[in-house]
């Protein structure tokens, strides 16, 4: 007797649709040990309708290096996300640090790195109505605090495009004594 197959390919899978062993030297013990032996499956039957199958792309080696969008210079003061290290922001960028998030103190910053930003609503915070934005880390997609987009009062404009975020996500690195 002999191993007969029928195979169907769907994308880059091969799906057995039918399989009969007959005992090789040695026999296999069980079905998967069966199944096994026919990966990987390579199409070489003709006329089926699933013939094409794609390339199959270079193995990629995953590591768990982490791979900022950014990195801020070494030889200033940062802020760091502090869940995965990620930078944030310089300490330059740095307006002020008498700002409330929800979470306790927070910094309001010029401009930020590696964050993603939410969608624009309208909220009620300490100073008045403004239109914000969640932020968050672009590594770790924790939460980290808002971006102004709006200020409806005048005295608040000057927020407009700034960034606010907790002091409970993020550390200071390089440099700080």
């Amino acid at each position: 007797m002999q191993l007969l197959h029928n195979h169907v390919t769907i994308g880059c899978c091969c799906i057995l649709s039918v399989l009969r062993c007959s005992p090789p030297d040695p026999p296999p013990t069980t079905a998967l040990t069966c199944v096994l032996r026919c990966f990987p499956c390579e199409p070489t039957w003709a006329g089926s309708p699933f013939l094409h199958r794609p390339p199959t792309p270079p193995m990629v080696r995953m590591t768990r290096s982490k791979t900022f969008q950014a990195y801020l210079p070494s030889c200033h003061r940062t802020y760091s996300c502090i869940h995965c290290r990620a930078h944030l922001a310089n300490h330059d960028e740095l307006i002020s640090k008498s700002f409330q998030g929800s979470q306790g103190r927070a910094y309001l910053f010029n401009s930020v790195v590696n964050v993603g930003c939410g969608p624009a609503e309208e909220r009620v915070l300490l100073t008045g109505l403004h239109a914000v934005a969640d932020i968050y880390c672009e590594n770790c997609k924790t939460t980290l605090g808002w971006k102004y987009e709006h200020a409806f009062e005048s005295s608040q404009k000057y927020k407009e495009g700034k960034f606010i975020i907790e002091l409970a996500h993020m550390i200071k690195d390089n440099g700080w004594d």
